[in-house]
């Protein structure tokens, strides 16, 4: 088998057909042979490259040929040198697998492994943990993905917030309305499986190759039903509506956790925790902090979500080619280090998407972006975001970053009058420091509503000047950033975790044997991929437990 990369294809050319045709055609050229004699075809790559005003598609392929050693060294002896090579054995197969059952003897741990939180950390570390036959206790204190669903939309519609089912807490996480981006700046063996997972259990085979792959808020619940199910068929136990709320360490050691459901509490005894229970279950840095757990203060990231015409960006981003139906929505990814030694960046960027209201306490509005599958929204959204330093915090305390939070928060309810609608200004009124009285042209999708005004008090202003120094400095790379008519909606306040639970070397607490923290809510994660990918190797670590 050989792989072809950097096959590099016009847009123009790549609508005339079939993409995968063209893109075949393509590879055949380049080495030389006729598309008939190109055998078991697969795309492994897929990028957009829009630099220098041409836009193209660059690929990379794999393929059978026959005779590939001379079909290969003819081609590296051509005038236009491919990037292309023969692949060794072990590199045609993607290299990590699910765990083998492990073998119990008297040494192992006591209990089955318990794993708190279902959102894609806390999934697949139990699927991993069930593929080696060791029938995890997976909990989350929301819901299953259709009556979390119908709790959303319930909220969105009347502002009746169900403070355990929401769009932070439930099965699969906050990922799972929030378009589902698998993108990542991290580098890991078990990409290709985690991508292979979601594909299988419903996401869009695209995934396995776009450079930029997401799977979409419509389909996502569909995908984390059925890694649940896998879950399940493998001998893990699943219970929902349930929350940690205790620990019980002694000599250093976990013992039990107390779980409660509907009231009632159940003391389970284990020696093995995985904590993957997301950012926003803010009880249990409470109940951690309670228990002497060790943990630390980190940095993090607040402001608001910004909405553009996705006509706009699809124009800067694409020019003339802007509509295309292979390029689809343009995404962008930003950021700009300010005079005052901070950056200013965009965050989970939702094309052709929509802001949603991810409140998960009473008595607080909290914004964050999602897109369907098709991408097919009339606005462009994203975080715009000021990292924020435990220095900047008004305590030393490690929890004063989640009271920081919460503050502001709290304010932006109150800038939105209640009812969970959130404070707006329009990018024009902003930079001039005035107040907004209504929107222009660009109608923002925050499901609550919108009270237009002014931003000011809702975020510390080294948020709010950070972001006013670098909107005009974005223009620069977007043509019509600073569009006057674009909004800003707050806050954004729950990008990555303030605290970190600290781990070891061997992925345990340093204060605590048996608990692993685990993914975004740990501080060990920004994203789905990243997030499945330490939820995977927490569980490698836990295995090796039982293979000691």
């Amino acid at each position: 088998m050989i792989e072809l990369a950097n096959i590099r294809i016009p847009v123009a050319r790549a609508e005339r057909g079939d993409e995968l045709d063209v893109i075949r055609r393509e590879a055949a050229k380049l080495l030389g042979v006729r598309p008939g004699q190109l055998h078991d075809v697969e795309l492994r790559h897929r990028a957009i490259d829009a630099r220098g005003g041409e836009v193209r598609l660059v690929c990379t392929v794999r393929c059978v040929l026959a005779d590939e050693q001379r079909v290969v060294a003819r081609a590296l002896r051509a005038r236009r040198k491919p990037k292309l090579r023969i692949l060794a054995p072990e590199e045609i197969e993607d290299g990590y697998a699910w765990p083998e059952p492990v073998v119990r003897d008297g040494s192992a741990p006591g209990g089955r492994p318990v794993v708190i939180g279902a959102g894609c950390a806390g999934l697949f570390c139990a699927l991993a943990l069930a593929h080696a036959g060791l029938e995890p206790l997976l909990v989350e204190r929301g819901d299953d993905a259709t009556r979390r669903t119908r709790a959303v939309r319930h909220f969105e519609q009347t502002g009746e917030l169900d403070p355990e089912s929401n769009v932070q807490f439930g099965l699969g996480g906050a990922g799972t309305f929030s378009d589902g981006k698998l993108a990542t700046g991290t580098k890991s063996a078990a990409h290709r499986l985690i991508l292979r997972a979601l594909a299988q259990a419903g996401a869009a085979g695209r995934i396995l190759y776009d450079a930029k792959p997401h799977v979409g808020s419509d389909v996502l619940p569909v995908v984390v039903t059925e890694l649940l199910a896998q879950i399940q068929a493998l001998g893990g136990e699943v219970r929902l509506r349930t929350r940690l709320s205790d620990l019980e360490v002694v000599g250093g050691a976990l013992r039990s956790v107390t779980l409660t459901h509907e009231g009632a509490e159940e003391r389970v005894a284990t020696q093995q925790l995985v904590l993957a229970c997301g950012h926003s279950a803010r009880d249990v840095y409470d109940l951690l902090l309670a228990r002497h757990v060790t943990m630390e203060r980190k940095a993090f990231a607040m402001g608001v979500r910004i909405e553009h015409p996705q006509a706009l960006i699809d124009q800067a981003q694409y020019g003339r080619h802007a509509g295309s139906p292979v390029l689809g929505a343009a995404p962008y990814k930003l950021v700009e280090h300010l005079s005052n030694d901070r950056s200013c960046y965009s965050f989970c960027m939702c094309p052709g998407g929509y802001v949603m209201a991810a409140a998960s306490e009473p008595g607080g509005v909290v914004t964050n972006g999602m897109s369907l599958a098709a991408r097919a929204g009339a606005n462009a959204n994203a975080g715009l975001l000021v990292n924020v330093n435990p220095a900047d915090l008004p305590s030393d305390a490690v929890l004063a970053g989640v009271d920081l939070q919460r503050r502001c928060e709290r304010a932006a309810f109150e800038l939105g009058g209640g009812g969970y609608v959130a404070p707006a200004q329009l990018v024009g009124d902003f930079l001039q420091g005035v107040p907004s009285s209504a929107a222009g042209d660009v109608v923002p999708t925050y499901p609550r509503g919108v009270a237009f005004g002014t931003l000011e008090g809702c975020l510390p202003a080294y948020i709010l000047e950070g972001m006013a120094e670098a909107i005009p400095l974005m223009n620069r790379r977007i043509a019509g950033y600073n569009l006057a008519d674009a909004v800003l909606t707050g806050v954004e306040s729950r990008s990555s975790s303030p605290v970190r639970v600290t781990r070891g070397p061997n992925l345990e607490s340093v204060s605590t044997r048996g608990l692993y923290p685990c993914g975004e809510g740990a501080g060990y994660a920004g994203g789905i991929m990243s997030a499945a990918t330490d939820g995977l190797r927490v569980a490698e670590a836990l295995i090796a437990t039982y293979r000691a």
